[in-house]
């Protein structure tokens, strides 16, 4: 399990080059959808995402960090040009 803020996530969100949406889907065989809906706060209990009330946006409890991981990943690529 990993806590993080909402505001954290849209960092993250924000650092990834335009169309990463669509990669981390293809790469972990799920919906573009659904990678955008765990970016905007709005998945699903069973994606193993839970919101609470708390600072900067409120804070994430992720169950499941595999499209965090991605996006990290796809984030730190961008920014060092790889």
């Amino acid at each position: 399990m990993t806590r993080t803020t909402f505001n954290r996530l849209r960092e993250v969100k924000d650092s990834m080059p335009h169309g990463s949406s669509a990669v981390i889907a293809e790469e972990l065989g799920i919906t573009a959808d659904d990678v955008r809906d765990f970016f905007r706060g709005t998945a699903s209990r069973e994606s193993g995402y839970h919101m609470e009330p708390g600072p900067e946006g409120g804070i994430v409890v992720l169950d499941n960090t595999r499209i965090l991981e991605v996006a990290l990943r796809i984030a730190w690529e961008s920014k060092h040009g790889l």
